[in-house]
């Protein structure tokens, strides 16, 4: 008797887990706007230098005094000359191609009132700067997980979930009264390590309360409210102009889940398994009497056994040596395998970042490409649930990465004067991502022996930020060329399809317990064993030839 019995006969889905799931998802939408405001926050508009006689002057030049101030092709100095009247109406050629560099610069407001980028002047040689506060912040999510997944584990699920809430609302005001750039991204970066705490620790209480069956549908379905919080991203930027207000809105939404302090329960399953027994059973008559079912005494009874039995098991786990990374790297196939999973990791969250984080460098009207481009991992979500548990993991994350490789790739062979079509290629290629992405969290599970699966996951998920970190830095590829940062996501992409195939389909296949079974599973038979057990079924063919 598992808890997991205990969840049939509550009933798997039932009114009492609808209502805690719904609930749960919202935070969701938080955390999404906190993942993808740094396009608005961070925002780059066109700008120039600041020439010397010009004071709070508007960004727009005529093409005759641009030609006299700035060299072909540059934002980030100016002619060295004495800009006197005489000059500038052309009546005295230029006496010098000396150029000088940028001290103050003119932005383009027409469409963004002003940005941390336009407050801070992080252009030209410090234009690397706003990448490195994204990247900061993807960090931020990197150190939650560790920090916020061990906390949840010791101290419990909803105190974890409290403890980040108010640390998210303290800090991303903070951000938006930030004086300076180091403040801001030192805030920035603490609101990045919430979100792990606020998203996955509801994200586990979510799961941990639904009937298996449902879990799939629970798992893509939160995904999908991340999704929403996505698009509703792009209204609270159409509406709220200045950046520090937009990061204050932003945050604020998340007063109102403080109110969950009162109506969200402590997981029952971790409390069972600190041995928190009667604690745990008030929850489960709860959710028996907001269900309409009994729960019979007998299973109570049988928790407290297993609880006990658990106990022992955890003492005696306490006494052997802890399963490692190395574990995994340590014989030749399980290697393979791990290595495989953690490139598809590491290329699926760069590229879904990469993407999400670059729609400004798509051309045309930036809030609606940013718009579609949260509005299309709906259907990918979708995808998964009708195709996951038919097709396979393997055919799926397979064909999702090679489309969204072929269509981001594409892009190289499109005329510059479709840009329509680019950022179609584009969407494409986002849709294609987010259902690998969805994918990748099953295929990983099921690859990884039980006794190293937490630890496979969570270096996986490690790979994965280090994506994540490094993606900012793709939109500054995208002012050299703008295609080039969605061909580099369409060749990784690709390429890390094409090696998916190198792994073992796991869809209604035993899950690997040990790491022998790992070792073995979905290793081919050395040349030996082939030859040996197609002779024998060659004689056997012969003696049933012969028999018949």
């Amino acid at each position: 008797m598992g808890y997991d019995d205990v969840i049939t006969h509550l009933g798997e889905f039932g009114p009492y887990q609808k209502r805690i799931y719904y609930l749960l998802c919202l935070p969701a939408i938080v955390c999404a706007f906190h993942k993808l405001a740094g396009v608005f926050l961070l925002a780059k508009p066109d700008f120039r230098c600041a020439l010397p006689y010009e004071n709070g002057s508007a960004y727009e030049l005529s093409p005759h005094l641009w030609n006299l101030s700035y060299p072909p092709n540059e934002r980030c100095s100016y002619y060295d000359v004495d800009y006197t009247e005489e000059y500038l109406n052309g009546s005295i050629p230029r006496s010098t191609n000396e150029t000088k560099t940028c001290s103050s610069y003119v932005y383009d407001r027409s469409k963004y009132l002003n940005s941390a980028v336009t407050e801070w002047d992080m252009v030209c040689s410090r234009s690397l700067l706003s990448a490195t506060s994204d990247s900061l912040f993807m960090l931020g999510v990197l150190l939650g997980s560790f920090i916020f997944g061990q906390m949840s584990d010791k101290l419990g699920r909803k105190p974890t979930f409290f403890a980040s809430l108010v640390l998210q609302l303290i800090f991303g005001v903070l951000a938006g009264v930030a004086p300076e750039y180091f403040s801001y991204t030192i805030s920035r970066l603490i609101v990045g390590a919430t979100t792990s705490g606020v998203f996955l620790v509801a994200y586990v209480i979510a799961l941990e309360m639904v009937g298996s069956s449902y879990r799939l549908f629970a798992g893509v379905a939160m995904q999908m409210f991340f999704s929403v919080g996505f698009m509703l991203t792009a209204g609270f930027a159409y509406f709220i102009h200045d950046w520090r207000w937009l990061q204050i809105a932003l945050t604020l939404p998340g007063l109102l889940f403080l109110c969950y302090y009162w109506i969200i329960p402590e997981s029952a399953r971790w409390l069972l398994m600190k041995g928190r027994k009667d604690e745990a059973f008030v929850i489960i008559g709860k959710a028996a009497k907001e269900n309409k079912v009994e729960v019979p005494n007998e299973i109570y009874e049988q928790l407290v056994d297993e609880v006990a039995e658990k106990k022992k098991q955890d003492e005696m786990a306490a006494s052997q040596p802890a399963a490692t990374v190395f574990d995994l790297l340590r014989y030749p196939n399980l290697r393979r395998k791990t290595l495989l999973i953690f490139f598809d990791w590491f290329v699926n969250s760069g590229v879904y970042y990469g993407l999400s984080w670059n729609t400004n460098n798509l051309g045309g009207n930036q809030l609606v490409n940013f718009l579609i481009s949260g509005g299309v991992e709906i259907p990918g979500y979708v995808l998964l649930l009708f195709t996951l548990n038919r097709w396979g993991r393997r055919s799926i994350l397979c064909g999702t990465m090679m489309v969204a490789g072929v269509s981001l790739l594409a892009t190289i062979f499109v005329p510059s004067d479709m840009n329509w079509l680019i950022i179609a290629c584009a969407m494409i290629g986002k849709l294609a991502i987010t259902s690998s992405y969805g994918t990748i969290y099953i295929f990983s599970a099921e690859q990884f022996p039980t006794v190293v699966r937490n630890v496979g996951l969570g270096a996986s998920s490690m790979v994965a930020r280090v994506g994540g970190i490094l993606a900012p830095y793709l939109k500054l590829l995208g002012e050299i060329w703008r295609p080039l940062p969605l061909i580099i996501c369409g060749a990784l992409s690709l390429t890390a399809g094409l090696l998916s195939l190198l792994l073992p389909e796991t869809l209604n296949k035993p899950m690997p317990e040990t790491i022998e079974d790992g070792e073995n599973f979905g290793k081919k038979p050395a040349p030996q064993e082939a030859a040996e057990e197609g002779g024998t079924q060659e004689l056997s063919g012969m003696l049933n030839g012969k028999s018949s």
